[in-house]
């Protein structure tokens, strides 16, 4: 007898890199989101850093990924993923070898002390929205806006230069 086969799951990644070979980081994040399910990636981004400015420039993408395991377990393996990809929690908002977020759940709310979806902040950061409304443009994000205009609004307010695609 089989098992019962588990619900996918639609969660969008944001993935950034901004120490060492910044693209190796970025193909070590999509190599290990693709065993955890099926994958669609955005372009390569590149932008100045938020918050914390004394760092180098980041490179960020969002990558798509249908998937049985739940938000707490994605959560868990993406914490897994930076921490093989060496990454030190030093400074809040500091550089890194690899930032791996959880964006959006499905059409999911889920409020924890140290785990919230949608992510609280991506709605302010062209970083997360330019690359995001690459793959899901029509969906409605804050204010019942679609993503990509709050996206190209963002970006008038934010240098986001295209760096290109690679998966």
């Amino acid at each position: 007898m089989s098992s019962p086969a588990r619900e996918m799951h639609d969660v969008y990644v944001g993935v950034g890199s901004n120490l060492g070979k910044r693209i190796e980081h970025l193909k070590f994040a999509v190599d290990a989101l693709e065993e955890l399910g099926t994958c669609r990636c955005s372009s390569v981004y590149e932008t100045a850093p938020v918050g914390y400015a004394e760092q180098p420039d980041f490179l960020n993408m969002v990558v798509h990924v249908s998937t049985p395991l739940s938000a707490c377990e994605m959560l868990a393996a993406l914490q897994d993923i930076e921490t093989r990809a060496k990454r030190v929690r030093d400074i809040r908002f500091g550089p890194r070898t690899l930032d791996c977020d959880v964006l959006l759940y499905d059409d999911d709310y889920i409020c924890f002390k140290d785990f919230q979806v949608p992510h609280p902040r991506m709605w302010s950061r062209a970083f997360v929205l330019v690359p995001l409304a690459e793959l899901t443009p029509a969906r409605k994000g804050l204010g019942g806006r679609n993503i990509s205009a709050l996206a190209e609004e963002q970006r008038q307010r934010d240098e986001v230069h295209h760096v290109g695609r690679f998966w």
